[in-house]
């Protein structure tokens, strides 16, 4: 049996499947793989029967599914909990009964983001806000479960079918001509196409583990918006300040950099920088 076959045998159910990482994972998964997705209206990850009855169908489940308003999660942590962590374990469990691998999506908000070293899958995690402490119940009550599962954390993703910090920052230029942008916020540009892309490589060979992916380089959130006004040519007059004065119901780590050499090892290619793909995504708006 061809490599190729071996793909198409594969029922690759995707969780989330409509929002801005799943909707890119199910176009690139669709060529190679016998592709379904799943998300709201139509499945709710906190209804276990719902859940278990997409589970039984595939060999492979990508969990792209979460509660990502990380301000929300402040004022909703029971809604962030019953998404991120105990649906999450609860879907270990139903794969481990079927033995259905598992590739969950988490987050660098995972860390606390003090220091300036890039961050390993060994690092002891320590969240400063809600959305990082559910996402980081999720990771270990998946692994709890004992089912075959890959954990990939990203880090400051952006696409084209979801809100995200490209898009706050092209409507907030719209309403005023000058913004203020965090320059002590530190992590790599990750386009959710690039992530996609990465996830598809994966997953016919099903690695066990967590896994840092990010586009290679670092940028403060500052330098990442100037990069973005000036290949808009937009009239912007951008002015840093420190998280410490940009109020905000939920903490932000300041070091988001990920040391990505645990999953080249699985690639066939070195990882893109984080500009071509910004670029490319811009001319696409």
């Amino acid at each position: 049996m061809t490599g190729r076959e071996k793909m198409d045998d594969e029922r690759v159910a995707i969780l989330g499947g409509r929002g801005m990482l799943g909707s890119d994972l199910a176009c690139g998964c669709q060529p190679n793989f016998n592709t379904a997705v799943f998300d709201l209206p139509d499945l709710d990850i906190t209804d276990p029967k719902q859940l278990e009855q997409v589970v039984e169908q595939a060999s492979i489940v990508v969990n792209c599914a979460a509660y990502t308003n990380v301000d929300g999660a402040e004022a909703q942590p029971e809604l962030a909990y019953r998404v991120n962590a105990e649906a999450v374990g609860r879907l270990g469990r139903i794969a481990k009964q079927a033995d259905v691998w598992v590739l969950h999506v988490s987050t660098d908000f995972v860390f606390d983001g003090k220091g300036e070293a890039p961050y390993v899958e060994t690092d002891r995690p320590n969240p400063v806000n809600t959305y990082g402490r559910s996402k980081l119940a999720g990771e270990k009550l998946l692994l709890e479960t004992g089912c075959r599962c890959c954990i990939i954390r990203l880090e400051w993703t952006y696409g084209l079918h979801g809100n995200n910090f490209v898009a706050k920052l092209i409507k907030r230029a719209g309403d005023h001509k000058v913004l203020k942008v965090v320059d002590d916020q530190i992590g790599s540009p990750t386009a959710t196409t690039e992530a996609a892309k990465t996830i598809c490589k994966l997953l016919p060979a099903k690695p066990e583990g967590i896994f840092h992916f990010a586009s290679e380089g670092y940028v403060s959130r500052f330098e990442m918006a100037q990069f973005v006004f000036d290949k808009l040519s937009m009239d912007v007059e951008l002015r840093p300040c420190k998280s410490r004065d940009h109020r905000s119901p939920a903490a932000r780590p300041l070091n988001s950099r990920f040391d990505c050499t645990k999953i080249k090892a699985l690639l066939d290619g070195p990882i893109a920088p984080w500009q071509a793909p910004l670029e490319a995504f811009l001319r696409r708006l």
